[in-house]
């Protein structure tokens, strides 16, 4: 029948042999079921038998699915509490989030209930730390110079994913050992109530006791407790065989057995209507959890009906277990199809990953925004969920490999670079030493540019170690510091003479001011010269006091002039002087700009001497070349004015480069 065969109760109405014996429950299980025909039978079509065979696989594969989730719960209770705790996709949690969830988990009170997600919780935990260990490990090797160094890492999350787990797994082990004894205890008192149910069947005994004894063994069958799983069908279905053959084959009251035929007819037909309006529920997972229950009210609860509704009573009920177990797997083919979504997206992930492995890029800014995308993919990878369970360790192998070439390309690149830092801090040592070797002189003149252009250099010089790095820098900063401090402290000590020198150069303008020439131009000649010598051993002024030196200048050309000296007799004093000046102030640079000037003032003026000299050539070549004219008169006291101008710039450069020659 097809209740009893579906329900493992294979015969249990007694309706093929089974006589009023003391067979086990196990021999009557196994008895078989009358497989005569009548003469009008006809054999079907061996189509319709296979479409037939189909269907009751279908249903069949229905009912297993209830049967064995039912045999699981019985066996621990607190597994069905597990239904009300979401099972999320633990694969998009980041490490923290997968710690931070595991605690939560821990700290519930029933173990059994959360050990599939905290399972799921460790695997997911377990991926993202072994990538994250391999790529420490690599960063390790990459950068150890040290090849007896070994590679270390510890993670304080690592320390607390495990202390939760230790906690879960030590929970679970007391449950274990606590329901492992009360399973064999139960599983001893259940089979004993089979035993003595199967000793009621005896016609000698009166059957009010007999009736009472059997109300007293369904009682303590009810708070028997849970069974190993493995021995859930088979006891239950020896129990329900004999109470069936308890009902079929004694004598009982017929109109109280129809009252409790009639009694459980009623409560199979209220889960029947509440499996009907479940089959239309739209959250398929809660209609399912809650079909399992009807299940295990119908199978554990509710007593059998009579024989004229059995069959009928539960192809009802198997065809509406059918009906939400084919919605249910509709819902996990959507599931697979998402799980097959995101295995492509993870596909596409791996092979950006895999093209940036290949991509060259020749600096640090440009890798740190190689090293953001591979980053912001991998979060990526985590977040696109689950992929289909056979392909998991397949897509997950192809994902480290593709971020280990990743890894390894960009280790290369790095490795690159630090044998450059290694030669930019032997560089840079070079210099630290030189500025140390410097930062004592007091040569400023001639140390100041070599300073200035060690720390040119420095700057030219690229990054170094980072472990090396603030210390070679501050060595070289403290020595720098300490040079230009001294340099400092000097321009002090020479401004405070360069004040008195003013001063003194001040206060002696009043007295040249005073001086007269007698008239005899030897004496006052040499008398000029004196001042000069005077003047220039008064020493530098200050900057932004050396107007006082045009002011010299001034008197001394008022007595030049009364002096009645040559043009370039007073040129050449006065350029001397100013020589004097600038050489006694080491000003190198207007020294160089001043001999620049001369020599383009000596190229223009023998340039117009000879464009002269060509006009004078074009008038001798006329008429009245023999009489010379007023323009050609003009142009030949050009040409001697030129000629003298250009022996003053000639004495002048010679000045200058006696003055080169002698420093």
């Amino acid at each position: 029948m097809l209740e009893e065969k579906n329900d493992n109760l294979h015969e249990a109405d007694g309706k093929s042999g089974i006589g009023l014996n003391d067979s086990s429950p196990d021999d009557a299980i196994e008895t078989s079921i009358s497989e005569t025909t009548t003469e009008n039978e006809t054999s079907l079509p061996e189509s319709e038998v296979e479409n037939i065979e189909a269907e009751e696989a279908d249903h069949q594969e229905a009912l297993d699915a209830i049967t064995n989730s039912n045999a699981e719960e019985s066996e621990d209770e607190t597994l069905k509490e597990r239904h009300a705790i979401p099972m999320q996709d633990y694969d998009t949690f980041s490490l923290d989030a997968l710690v931070d969830e595991l605690k939560r988990l821990v700290n519930t009170d029933k173990v059994m209930s959360v050990k599939d997600h905290i399972e799921e919780i460790k695997k997911s935990f377990s991926l993202q730390f072994n990538h994250l260990i391999e790529e420490k490990r690599e960063e390790f090797n990459a950068s150890n110079q040290d090849p007896n160094e070994e590679f270390q890492y510890h993670s304080p999350l690592k320390s607390k994913f495990d202390e939760y787990y230790n906690i879960f797994r030590e929970k679970r082990n007391t449950h274990f050992k606590h329901l492992q004894t009360n399973l064999k205890l139960n599983l001893e008192n259940r089979l004993a109530i089979v035993e003595e149910l199967k000793e009621l069947i005896n016609p000698q005994e009166n059957i009010k006791d007999t009736l009472k004894h059997f109300n007293e063994l369904r009682e303590r069958w009810k708070n028997a407790g849970a069974i190993p799983k493995d021995k859930y069908n088979h006891v239950w279905n020896n129990y329900h065989f004999h109470v069936e053959n308890f009902y079929d084959y004694l004598h009982l009251d017929r109109e109280a057995r129809d009252l409790d035929f009639k009694y459980n007819l009623e409560q199979k037909q209220k889960i029947i209507a509440r499996v009907e309006e479940l089959a239309n529920e739209t959250d398929i997972s809660k209609a399912f959890r809650e079909l399992q229950d009807l299940h295990r009210i119908w199978k554990e609860d509710i007593g059998p009906v009579s024989k004229e509704h059995r069959d009928t009573i539960w192809n009802k009920f198997s065809e509406l277990t059918k009906k939400i177990h084919d919605k249910r797997e509709l819902l996990f083919e959507s599931q697979r199809a998402n799980e097959q979504q995101n295995l492509e997206i993870k596909k596409e992930i791996i092979a950006t990953i895999e093209v940036l492995a290949t991509e060259k890029v020749g600096s640090h800014s440009q890798w740190l925004v190689q090293i953001q995308k591979v980053e912001a993919l991998r979060n990526e990878f985590f977040a696109a969920g689950k992929v289909p369970a056979e392909v998991n360790e397949q897509t997950w192998a192809a994902f480290k490999t593709a971020v280990r070439n990743f890894n390894s390309f960009k280790n290369s690149f790095y490795k690159d670079i630090k044998k450059d830092q290694n030669d930019n801090l032997n560089k840079k040592m070079a210099l630290v030493a030189k500025a140390k070797e410097l930062q004592e002189s007091t040569d400023f003149s001639a140390t100041t540019p070599i300073m200035k252009q060690i720390q040119e250099e420095w700057k030219q010089i690229g990054h170094v170690p980072k472990k090396y790095s603030d210390k070679i820098w501050k060595e070289f900063k403290d020595a720098c510091n300490h040079y230009f401090d001294k340099l400092k402290e000097h321009k002090s000590e020479e401004n405070s003479d360069e004040v008195a020198a003013f001063d003194n150069k001040k206060a002696y303008l009043d007295t040249l001011r005073e001086f007269q020439l007698i008239g005899d131009h030897k004496t006052d000649l040499d008398a000029i010269k004196a001042h000069i010598e005077t003047w220039k051993g008064f020493g530098k002024v200050p900057f932004s006091r050396r107007h006082i030196e045009g002011k010299f200048n001034k008197i001394l050309d008022a007595l030049f002039e009364k002096l009645s000296l040559s043009k370039k007799d007073t040129e050449m004093m006065r350029f001397s002087n100013r020589i004097d000046s600038l050489s006694e102030s080491n000003d190198t640079r207007k020294l160089d700009n001043e001999k620049i000037f001369i020599m383009r003032k000596i190229e223009e003026v023998q340039n117009e001497i000879f464009q002269l000299e060509n006009n004078i050539q074009f008038f001798t070549n006329t008429k009245n070349a023999k009489k010379e004219n007023s323009i050609v008169l003009e142009v030949r006291k050009n040409i001697a004015i030129h000629k003298e101008s250009l022996e003053v710039w000639k004495d002048k450069l010679k000045q200058l480069r006696n003055l080169n020659q002698q420093q």
